[in-house]
């Protein structure tokens, strides 16, 4: 019964692919993940149990606000906290067959980075280097080593002055990257950063709060 009404109020906040595009992962606002098949699911002979999740897990005692994949491992945030999940693992379920649930050698993460002192909005992975970023509901943008967990470096963008807007608050909502260069909002504007020497280079003067970004070629 307490499932049930579980899933009448479920909501999906985030989802990744996996790096080999066969599965999908999603996450919830009970902080669990769920693992779908998207080869069986999308096969002309999928019946409606190929449609349901390979395992679900508790991955965090909050929301599950983000994801993404690395080729080895999912990385999930949710409070304050950052864990990575070995794909190798998580796609063991499908050839054991079954749902699985809460269970599992995967059910403590290979990583954990924190140092976020509320919920975290986005994350991105940095290309060529074995890095993560994740911006905040403290305004902060943090870089994560992806080999040890040791934190790199924290931007606080609320305080820079070209990029503030105390009117809107100082949570960052999204980012993405590109090489050396980063491009962030939400409260603060929209800014397009360098990452090496840590300096804002171009304002976007976008007056509404923004809530997705990523790089296209060479536009923003």
């Amino acid at each position: 019964v307490r499932r049930a009404r579980q899933l009448l109020h479920m909501s999906v906040l985030a989802q990744s692919a996996s790096p080999c595009g066969r599965y999908l992962a999603a996450g919830n606002n009970y902080g669990e993940i769920a693992i779908f098949s998207l080869s069986a699911a999308l096969s002309a002979e999928a019946k409606e149990e190929s449609k349901r999740p390979l395992t679900v897990f508790q991955a965090h005692p909050g929301p599950v606000y983000a994801l993404v994949s690395t080729e080895r491992h999912l990385l999930s945030a949710s409070d304050g906290e950052i864990k990575a999940w070995p794909w190798a693992e998580l796609g063991k379920k499908e050839a054991l067959g079954g749902y699985w649930e809460v269970t599992g050698p995967f059910s403590a993460p290979q990583l954990e980075l924190r140092g976020h002192q509320d919920y975290i909005h986005c994350l991105a992975l940095r290309e060529q280097q074995p890095q993560c970023l994740s911006g905040g509901e403290d305004g902060t943008v943090r870089l994560w080593d992806l080999r040890s967990g040791a934190q790199v470096q924290v931007i606080e963008v609320h305080k820079y002055q070209e990029c503030s807007r105390p009117q809107n608050g100082k949570w960052i909502r999204c980012l993405a990257t590109d090489s050396d260069w980063m491009v962030c909002g939400g409260g603060p504007a929209l800014t397009l950063w360098h990452l090496r020497s840590v300096t804002p280079t171009t304002v976007f003067p976008l007056p509404q709060c923004q809530h997705h970004v990523l790089f296209h070629q060479d536009l923003v």
